[in-house]
């Protein structure tokens, strides 16, 4: 394999920087972007000169943090560059390559103003290409709500164009105030991408929008369907629909103190009762076990199901990228654990000793995470899979407590986003609630959290959350569990907390000092 690029004079491989910079591989990278510079131009994206570009040039024998960049040039007309306009930028910054100067009326070459926050999208997100857009929908759905920090929004198909979200999801995009010169903006985008870890973009309020992916591809494709969620919610907008709740009905804003037409008669009738104050969280966030659902259900249906399907199911789709994918993820916990010396744990052998050899290898140390009802992401990777099978074959379904359905339903009505926090995966979660014993609850529901923001006995997991939200306050989110220790985490990151005592759940602390249920209707 070829050396790792070493810029300014310095060889990449055996071949002279110079060589390198005038090679195949940047040749066809510069006239990509051109091309695609003329396509964004027909989508408005990058009229009058505004918006930019940037790829990294692919090479499989340099690392990607070392590989060379490419820039848009600043203040051209972009539907007419050409391959030889574009900079060429090392991995630190550097200038390596820059278009020469054209005749009037041409001004003299620039590099794009928003390098720096390109370098911010390489650097802290490992980013293959970003796009720089000017699009009007990116521009107006900003300036919806002058005062918001996020864009929001869940149940729309395109949201599965963005990497991790899925249809139920909800996708949140940071908002930053717009400054005189793009550069300045550095500082409040670097922020932007560290509160928001999930995201591949960050708007900018009356400016447009940055979008980042692995590849130019994937970077295409995400501000595709970011441009088309942002339009849809301006249209739902200008018919009095909220973009940003499951059924998208109505706006109902007069629990914000706004009076706009739309408003439930529930809510109105809720205000009412409540002297006209607004009694209700902005947010609730439900456990599922020993919560919405009964703990058997997971212990004596979900469970057993995993484990006596885990070597079937492994040895049906065992060549598929999903599998493939949770092997590595157990590959790695079970090295972990042995390294750690857990008994249980038994070593995986290589892909060299046969699939039925890695196959037994997994059953075993599957079966015994199981019994020991480990919360870590490998396992429930797997068992969400293996669910979703048993769903999709109608051997599963989901169970929740009467009293789930109504309450989903009249939260909904409220106004009142749902979301879900659990152990299982979420795929596993969205299993459950889409196929119940009273129906798909999905539409009810928001989003969905799982352990990649953090162990639920945690208090930094419920910070995050609160985060993620968006809400003023973390006193704004009511989190319902069973669990006490989740209880004393949510408490202490500021959130209001009610613990759910159901049939079968286990005992709590004397004096524990937290309100409790029977029933959502309580709440």
């Amino acid at each position: 394999m070829a050396a790792a690029i070493g810029l300014n004079g310095v060889k990449v491989g055996t071949t002279s920087s110079q060589a390198y910079l005038e090679g195949k591989a940047v040749k066809e990278t510069k006239a990509l972007m051109a091309e695609l510079c003329r396509h964004f131009y027909s989508l408005g994206w990058v009229s009058g000169t505004g918006g930019s570009i940037s790829i990294k040039v692919h090479d499989d024998s340099i690392p990607k943090p070392q590989q060379l960049i490419l820039m848009s040039p600043s203040a051209v007309q972009k539907e007419r560059m050409e391959p030889e306009d574009m900079y060429v930028i090392s991995h630190d910054g550097s200038v390596l390559s820059a278009p020469s100067p054209k005749p009037y009326p041409h001004k003299p070459p620039k590099c794009t103003d928003c390098d720096p926050l390109f370098m911010k999208a390489y650097e802290k997100r490992d980013a293959g290409a970003v796009i720089h857009s000017h699009g009007v929908e990116s521009c107006l759905v900003t300036m919806i709500n002058p005062f918001s920090k996020e864009f929001r929004i869940t149940h729309m198909e395109m949201i599965k164009g963005i990497k991790g979200h899925g249809y139920y999801d909800e996708l949140v995009v940071p908002i930053i105030d717009n400054t005189a010169h793009e550069h300045q903006l550095t500082e409040s985008f670097a922020k932007a991408i560290e509160d928001y870890p999930k995201t591949t973009a960050v708007l900018v309020r009356n400016h447009g929008i940055f979008v980042w992916g692995d590849s130019w591809i994937s970077a295409k494709t995400q501000s595709e369907c970011y441009h088309y969620l942002f339009d849809a919610a301006i249209k739902l907008h200008q018919m009095g629909l909220d973009w940003s709740t499951p059924n998208h009905g109505p706006i109902q804003s007069a629990r914000r103190g706004l009076s706009i037409a739309g408003e439930s008669n529930l809510s109105v009738k809720a205000r009412k009762d409540n002297g006209g104050s607004d009694p209700f969280p902005r947010c609730v966030v439900l456990d599922i076990e020993g919560t919405t659902t009964p703990i058997s259900f997971v212990s004596e249906v979900l469970f057993p199901y995993a484990r006596d399907n885990v070597g079937r199911h492994l040895s049906a789709t065992y060549d598929t990228s999903e599998t493939k994918a949770d092997i590595k993820l157990l590959r790695s916990q079970v090295e972990s654990d042995l390294e750690q010396g857990i008994a249980s744990a038994v070593p995986i052998p290589s892909d060299d000793a046969g699939k039925e050899e890695v196959i037994a290898a997994l059953v075993a140390n599957v079966d015994a995470m199981i019994k020991a009802d480990r919360k870590i992401t490998a396992l429930k990777e797997l068992q969400g899979h293996i669910w979703q099978t048993g769903y999709a074959n109608d051997e599963l379904e989901g169970i929740v407590f009467d009293d789930v359905p109504e309450a989903l339903e009249k939260w909904n009505a409220l106004g009142i986003k749902v979301y879900i926090y659990s152990s299982g995966s979420r795929l596993a979660q969205r299993l459950i609630f889409g196929k119940t014993n009273y129906g798909d609850l999905r539409k009810f529901l928001s989003g969905f959290f799982d352990t990649t923001v953090g162990n639920k006995k945690e208090t930094k997991s419920y910070v995050e959350i609160s985060q993620s939200l968006g809400v003023d306050k973390p006193s704004d989110i009511l989190f319902v569990t069973d669990v006490y220790q989740e209880a004393t985490a949510a408490k202490a990151a500021g959130l209001e907390v009610i613990i759910s005592i159901r049939p079968g759940n286990g005992p709590l602390p004397e004096n524990h000092g937290f309100k409790t249920v029977k029933s959502f209707s309580e709440i």
